[in-house]
């Protein structure tokens, strides 16, 4: 059975950048999406590196470059099956390796599951030594759990984040908790082609900012993430900040663009995401 690429990864997250570069008041301060954004960026792509790592190990063509979204050169990926839990590193080394997916990461990931990797019932479980993305340190856990098929037929996992981002230059640290619900909506019949995947993603998240401030989050709208896209293409997303308005922010009408609106106060503001 084919890996999970979780895109959402690439995407969801990014970073969000106002298209105006001036902010006129409080209410306009987006800062709580950025952080949102960027940790759901962070710990999704765990999973889809995790995913990739494993694909490619046990398809016995590792060394081979077709097909990798994530992995370069510089990683290295070991499997062992001879313990249980399973292991699975991907170690990324100790300088910065420069990824497929243009970000620089180090350290490594190490990911223990109890059963065959796509089978009903599965537990994987992430933990990080020295991992840092871009020179922000990631720490905590994810913990993903394979539901089999639901009743519309499509393969669906439970992820659960309890997360710690320590931002590069001193910026600070972000506490970030989710839990969500992937449905794998398309892409399953082709077990080695990852371009065609498609999932929708629901759940809620809540965390902390670097200035103390907490937020909540709750996916209004399924997210549509497509892994042929690095991007979002569609969904819809409430965004609670500590003492400021509720933001709504939407990723589209399924065009896969780097487009996104955030909505606060009956005002609608053009957003751009950053890869």
């Amino acid at each position: 059975m084919k890996k999970i690429s979780l895109a959402l990864t690439i995407v969801m997250a990014a970073l969000f950048m106002l298209s105006s570069c001036k902010k006129t008041n409080n209410d306009e301060d987006f800062s709580a999406s950025q952080d949102d954004a960027f940790a759901e960026a962070t710990y999704n792509n765990v999973t889809s590196i995790a995913d990739e790592a494993y694909t490619l190990s046990t398809n016995g063509n590792y060394k081979s470059t077709d097909g990798r979204v994530f992995l370069s050169d510089c990683a290295t990926v070991t499997l062992d099956t001879t313990v249980f839990p399973r292991v699975l590193t991907i170690d990324f080394g100790d300088t910065n390796c420069l990824c497929n997916d243009g970000r620089y990461r180090r350290g490594a990931i190490i990911i223990t599951f109890t059963g065959r990797y796509w089978r009903p019932g599965t537990i994987r479980t992430a933990t990080f030594d020295e991992y840092y993305v871009n020179d922000n340190q990631i720490e905590g856990t994810k913990v993903v759990t394979n539901n089999g098929f639901n009743d519309s037929g499509n393969m669906n996992w439970d992820i659960a984040v309890n997360g710690i981002i320590t931002l590069a230059d001193g910026g600070g640290t972000i506490s970030w908790n989710s839990q969500r619900n992937r449905e794998w909506i398309d892409g399953i019949q082709t077990p080695y082609n990852r371009w065609d995947d498609i999932y929708l993603i629901t759940g809620q998240a809540a965390g902390q900012r670097a200035n103390g401030l907490h937020w909540t989050r709750q996916i209004t709208n399924p997210l549509r993430v497509e892994l042929a896209c690095r991007f979002i293409v569609s969904g819809t997303v409430e965004i609670n900040p500590e003492g400021k308005p509720v933001r709504i922010l939407d990723f589209g009408d399924g065009t896969c663009d780097n487009i996104a609106t955030v909505t606060v106060n009956g005002n609608t503001y053009t957003i751009h995401l950053r890869p």
